[in-house]
């Protein structure tokens, strides 16, 4: 049969679009919340989440989510309020709170390549300020929580939805740690589902990873401080500020705080030998082991960043300042030094003494600036762990669940002082060869994005119901 170009490639298409399934509700849902979040301005330089904890409300009250249950909160004259929500069950146990922040680090459009306070979808990814950290989970959340409430399922236990603002920076306030202290009736739960952490795997294109981040690493930012008496830049000394300054984080950058794994980050490393390169599953093997060998530890530091953080407390310069004018000796030198704190770790004076010794000169002064504040681990209860084994296996079979230990900060540590059992679980794969949160061009893979939502309102409905 003969055919005209034209008509060829129409039935071509034609048949492209007939294989390709129709987005379901909550993906629709998930894909129009999250164009909106993504659109507003949170940075804490210049933005609102305010506006963006509105945004969410009117969507709620459109879904026909009583006024009474949308709330927006928090301090008066603040820029960034959060947003609670409630769907009520039959009270059979105690609520479940799901978790997301608003806030995100601020982006500078001359430094990207796109947009980065816009949705744009480009070759199979979704791009924005936001999309992995973590609007993507908040965006997904909302759907969840909204067809929940369309699927007139009634949950026997209450639901509680918490957007806030704060996490990504503490000079304005923590919007969890507000709520706890100020309206802690509105989101105390038995357990919170947090989708900042606990990022499900992708490596080498293949899900190898369902992580469960059921502890964190403690935060903290220490100062280095170097002192003189300046002078005239035309008579120089051998004892600057500045000089000794750089001399001390340079002992810093070679130091390394030894190794130390828990049974989560032990188990962790061991889950990744599956799946790495014969040579790193066997060093991986090995540092894992009952005395972990030096020279595997030494390459799996050099090979992966992620490895290096998951076996040892890790601190770094982030910050400088020195000097008055570029005539003058310096008088001050200050850097700030931020680490992330393994949880055995941080109680004490056990990292600043190390610090000090590492510095070893004591005209550098070692203060605290920012002070670790521990939180215990969230135990991996079953009425947790077996809903999400089968929610997850009939998604993706043979994924396995592996326990995680985060390495950067979330609101988990807050609640978890709080008394609220917290598990990083965000809905969303990312490739382990390409994060970008708060980073340029931040991405996410589109179609992991619509499973998650999916993925998402299965584990909301198997967490809220018993069978």
């Amino acid at each position: 049969m003969r055919t005209f170009p034209l008509f060829a490639a129409l039935l071509v298409a034609a048949t492209a679009l007939q294989a390709q399934p129709a987005p379901s509700p909550v993906q629709q849902t998930a894909r129009a919340v999250f164009a909106e979040l993504l659109g507003i301005n949170t940075d804490h330089d210049s933005g609102s989440t305010t506006v963006a904890a509105q945004a969410v409300a009117r969507r709620l009250l459109t879904a026909g989510i009583p006024a009474a249950d949308v709330q927006v909160l928090g301090p008066a004259g603040s820029r960034n309020h959060n947003l609670v929500a409630r769907i009520h069950g039959t009270g059979a146990r105690k609520p479940l709170l799901l978790l997301a922040h608003l806030d995100v680090v601020t982006a500078r459009p001359g430094d990207w390549t796109l947009p980065p306070y816009q949705l744009t979808e480009k070759d199979g990814f979704l791009y924005g300020r936001g999309t992995s950290d973590i609007k993507d989970g908040a965006a997904i959340l909302v759907a969840a929580f909204i067809q929940l409430h369309k699927d007139g399922v009634v949950p026997d236990r209450d639901v509680i939805l918490a957007l806030t603002a704060g996490e990504e920076s503490s000079a304005d306030y923590s919007g969890i740690d507000w709520l706890l202290k100020n309206h802690r009736d509105l989101v105390d739960a038995e357990w919170c589902w947090n989708v900042d952490g606990g990022d499900p795997e992708l490596l080498h294109g293949a899900r190898v990873a369902r992580t469960v981040q059921a502890s964190e690493k403690v935060y903290a930012t220490f100062q280095f401080e170097a002192t003189g008496a300046g002078g005239h830049s035309s008579l120089p000394t051998k004892d600057s500020p500045i000089t000794r300054l750089a001399a001390a984080l340079t002992r810093l950058a070679a130091y390394d705080f030894p190794v130390h794994l828990s049974e989560v980050t032990r188990g962790a490393l061991a889950a990744a030998a599956r799946h790495e390169p014969p040579a790193v599953a066997a060093d991986l093997r090995q540092v894992t082991g009952a005395k972990p060998d030096a020279a595997a530890v030494r390459r799996l530091a050099a090979r992966s960043p992620f490895y290096n953080a998951q076996m040892r407390t890790t601190c770094v310069a982030t910050q400088l300042e020195g000097g008055h004018a570029e005539n003058a000796l310096p008088q001050r030198a200050v850097a700030k030094v931020n680490c992330r704190i393994l949880p055995e770790e941080a109680a004490g004076d056990f990292v600043l003494r190390t610090l000090t010794r590492v510095v070893a000169d004591p005209s550098v002064k070692v203060t605290i600036a920012y002070a670790p504040v521990p939180s215990p681990a969230s135990p991996l209860h079953p009425e947790i762990m077996r809903p999400l084994a089968a929610v997850t296996a009939k998604f993706w079979p043979g994924v396995p669940l592996v326990p995680q230990m985060e390495t950067g900060a979330t609101d988990g540590a807050i609640l978890r002082n709080g008394g609220i059992p917290t598990y990083g679980m965000s809905p969303v794969f990312l490739d382990v060869d390409d994060t970008r949160a708060h980073g340029r061009d931040e991405r996410i893979i589109a179609k992991e994005f619509d499973t998650g939502a999916d993925y998402a309102l299965a584990m909301l409905k198997a967490f809220a119901t018993r069978d």
